[in-house]
């Protein structure tokens, strides 16, 4: 069958495939899901609706058949093509095991020939064979590991290993408890570092433990030390894996020349699978829909009896609606079927309904069928369903169902299935209807079989005069006006306007009225177009205003958030100089609390002890940077430098000009006494006095104490008496 793109989606049908992609259990058997066209060739239609058939009566019987599933080995397939490469041990694993479940597939459907003639028939164009898992399962455990007996060398590299780590764990257990006993190590005792075994040594015993430096904590107050007794078997252990690690390439290099030859059927046994991934799918979807395998016959008829639309039947399931049936039949003594009657009565939903069952079933798939239902077999199907205006090329409605009928006169033959929506429809009544009489004619005198809907009665009229041309219409309840949702052949159909608008509230003397217009002149087509003319130019007039001002109001909006981040820059620059200020501070007052120890102390090693420890502990917190980023950084602190010197010189500034005012006011010299609360003249702590001698005062601070001269102080309290 030929098909277009558009005819698919015009009937659905890639939603049919997307509800059986999500069936697959393989990513290629998705993708091939997704790609599923109408065959071409009737033998292998024919096979794969058998197929389908088959594995979907699987569900009914005692012999299921077994699981398909497998990882793709594209990867695996590529690089075996490619001479001196080899594959890892995961990717062999990955090789077995599609093998292994190919082989049992083929076997069942062997056993099961009976049951399964086409699944047998499939699974016969495979090769069998067993060598592959064989080769693979004597170097490769189940869990994708090298095994011990690969080769001889390996295991004897293993055995010494083996050795070797007892050595390596005796050594370091006796190490771990002669230290520990000391008081060296820390609470945790031992870590791992590169893999290796460590002491966890206090920082300050380091030189006191043998051995080599590996590492040492975040902190720098645990430093992590493999013990030197140890030290010797690791690096023995480190020698025998490299040897390891060379004995394994070696043997995955060898299975991969021993797997090599054997890439044809590789690429067979995943095709094999994703085919049949595919079909378990059909399979399933089939089972949802109730869908099964009707006649196919060599005589031209097309009977679908008691048909459900796939889509429609499963979400109304969801929705738990009921979904009515229909009934379709086509043939040489009834080749065109012409639908009519009022709109929302399902007109459309029958005609994708005929399209895309006899689609899907050139696809392969079982349709939601009765089991007296029989069709023959298509050579073309073509739609013209939906407005179908085309953007790209400029082309209204109906010129480009013109365009399609063109298609349609050019490819339409006795073995072609058309299906026209509202045929006729985007021109004038009189002219249009006239035009597509013609084509219905052409249609019918070339034998095709079709169905389309139509409201015009010129169409009706025609499927009444000629005789193999059919007239049918959706039942619709004359009282209520809800649709029935069947089709019923031999008679045209009401478009009941009169009778819907009636019931839609509109007054009976307008329609009476309306009624005596039908065979009167045109309605005053000329004044209703220049009325409309003038409101699109007003409509175009304050569009283009409107358009202005939003102009407007997005320049605006910018200027303001070009604003908003500027000022956020800055208070961020602000930020991190107020952060680099405080640590500075942080750290001076660490590096006095150090010089307050020493001098009460005068212990140099610890003194140098606690400095390296801070440095240590700030360097932890750094992060490297780039010289770029570095050069950013400098400029940015630059700036924000030149900002700040801006407001402390102004500050300064403020400061000079109160000091000036407060020399040019005249100082009243109220004489200081021990007890009086005072501060400096240009500070802003306040202490109490606790002595004067000579022109100095004792100022004591809480925290500290300080002499200063009685000029320099000016009283805040004087002392309660």
């Amino acid at each position: 069958m030929i098909v277009t793109d558009k005819i698919l989606q015009d009937l659905q049908f890639p939603t049919i495939l997307e509800t059986i992609s999500e069936s697959c259990v393989t990513d290629l058997g998705k993708e091939k899901a997704l790609s599923i066209r109408p065959f071409r060739v009737r033998e292998e239609l024919m096979d794969a609706l058998a197929q389908t058939s088959e594995y979907a009566s699987s569900f009914q019987n005692n012999n299921a058949l077994p699981n398909h599933g497998f990882e793709p080995i594209a990867h695996e397939i590529k690089f075996l093509s490619i001479e001196d490469s080899f594959l890892d041990s995961a990717s062999f694993r990955k090789i077995a095991n599609i093998s292994e479940t190919s082989n049992t597939l083929i076997q069942f459907l062997k056993k099961f020939d009976d049951y399964y003639p086409k699944l047998h028939k499939r699974a016969a164009e495979v090769e069998f064979t067993k060598d592959i898992v064989a080769k693979i399962d004597v170097i490769i455990d189940k869990y994708g590991e090298i095994k011990d007996t690969a080769s001889v060398g390996l295991q004897e590299i293993r055995s010494e290993m083996n050795l070797v780590r007892v050595k390596v764990n005796q050594s370091f257990g006796q190490a771990l408890t002669s230290y520990n006993g000391l008081g060296y190590l820390d609470d945790i005792k031992e870590s791992i570092v590169e893999n290796r075994r460590v002491l966890a040594v206090l920082a300050m015993y380091r030189r006191k433990v043998k051995g080599s430096i590996l590492g040492s904590s975040k902190t720098g107050s645990i430093t992590y030390i493999e013990p030197e007794a140890t030290l010797r078997f690791s690096r023995e252990l480190s020698n025998l894996e490299y040897e390891e690690k060379q004995e394994i390439n070696r043997i995955l290099r060898k299975l991969s020349d021993d797997i090599r030859p054997y890439v044809d059927i590789l690429i067979q046994y995943q095709e094999f699978l994703a085919d049949i991934d595919v079909v378990s799918a059909k399979a399933k979807y089939a089972q949802r829909i109730n869908g099964l395998l009707p006649n196919i016959t060599e005589n031209r008829r097309l009977y679908f009896r008691e048909a459900f639309h796939p889509i429609l039947f499963l979400t109304n399931k969801r929705k738990q609606e009921k979904t009515y049936p229909q009934t379709f039949e086509l043939s040489q003594e009834s080749r065109v079927i012409v639908i009519s009657g009022p709109n929302a009565g399902g007109k459309t939903i029958s005609l994708k309904t005929v399209g895309l069952l006899q689609l899907m079933l050139q696809s392969g798939m079982l349709i939601p069928v009765h089991e007296r239902s029989e069709t023959f077999l298509f050579d073309r199907i073509m739609t013209d369903i939906g407005d179908n205006q085309s953007i790209e090329n400029h082309l209204s409605t109906y010129s480009y169902r013109l365009k399609n009928m063109n298609y349609f006169l050019r490819k339409c033959n006795n073995r072609t299935l058309f299906l026209i929506d509202e045929f006729g429809t985007g021109s004038d009544p009189e002219l249009g209807g006239a035009l597509a009489e013609v084509f219905l004619e052409e249609f019918y005198h070339r034998e095709a079989f079709g169905i389309i809907t139509t409201h015009y009665a010129n169409l009706k009229m025609l499927a009444n005069e000629m005789p193999h041309m059919t007239n049918a219409n959706m039942l619709f309840d004359e009282k209520s006006l809800e649709p029935m949702y069947k089709l019923v052949l031999g008679q045209a159909g009401s478009s009941f306007t009169f009778e819907v608008a009636q019931k839609n509230g509109i007054p009976f003397g307008l329609i009476n009225r309306a009624k005596k217009k039908i065979e009167g002149g045109k309605v005053r087509f000329d004044k209703t177009i220049a009325t409309l003319q003038k409101e699109r130019s007003k409509l175009e007039k304050t569009s283009e205003n409107l358009k202005q001002e939003e102009t407007k109001a997005r320049e605006e909006g910018r200027k303001l958030e070009d604003t908003n981040q500027r000022i956020r820059q800055k208070l961020e620059s602000y930020q991190e100089l107020y952060d680099s200020n405080q640590k500075t501070i942080y750290l001076g007052q660490k590096v006095e609390d150090m010089a307050d120890k020493y001098f009460g102390n005068k212990d140099k090693k610890l003194l140098i002890g606690e400095f390296l420890k801070m440095v240590e502990i700030e360097n932890s917190k750094r992060k490297k940077v780039t010289p770029k980023e570095k050069k950013v950084e400098e400029q940015k602190k630059k700036e924000v430098i030149q900002e700040v010197k801006v407001v402390v010189e102004e500050i300064r500034q403020e400061k000079k000009e109160k000091k000036k005012k407060e020399a040019a006011a005249p100082k009243l010299n109220i004489p200081l006494k021990v007890g009086d609360r005072v501060r400096m003249l240009d500070g802003k702590a306040v202490g109490s006095i606790d002595a004067i001698e000579k022109n100095k005062a004792t100022v004591n601070y809480g925290l500290f104490t300080s002499k200063v001269s009685l000029d320099e102080l000016e009283l805040v309290e004087a002392k309660k008496k």
